[in-house]
């Protein structure tokens, strides 16, 4: 719960860098000593960005970095689109490390932004 209140502070701190375009992945945070690649996108983009993926990579540097980088990456999503950190996840940072699915070292999640 410590780790979900911290992300979610720091997404709220970059959500303001956003709108003056500071927004980059060189000031994302490091995640056990790495800043992973990688963004958060909706899957339709054409037509709403509440369902979205997020995918990070490289999962070989850290496993537990990639997977806290991937959800970083959602809030920040939704944050920025939608004014609120609350995420449905599909896949995510509950999901049972053994199930996820690490695919070109990078593993993905998928979540819903609840409405603000």
């Amino acid at each position: 719960m410590e780790r979900l209140a911290i992300l979610v502070m720091m997404g709220l701190a970059v959500s303001g860098c956003s709108n003056i375009g500071l927004l980059s992945h060189k000031n994302d945070p490091m995640f056990d000593g790495i800043r992973f690649g990688g963004k958060a996108k909706a899957q339709d983009a054409n037509t709403e960005r509440q369902h979205f993926v997020s995918t990070v990579k490289p999962v070989s540097k850290s496993f537990d970095g990639a997977r806290e980088a991937a959800e970083y990456k959602g809030i920040r999503h939704c944050i920025e689109y939608f004014g609120t950190s609350e995420i449905d996840w599909q896949v995510g940072p509950d999901t049972d490390p053994a199930a996820l699915v690490i695919e070109n070292d990078s593993v993905t999640y998928m979540g819903t932004c609840r409405d603000a």
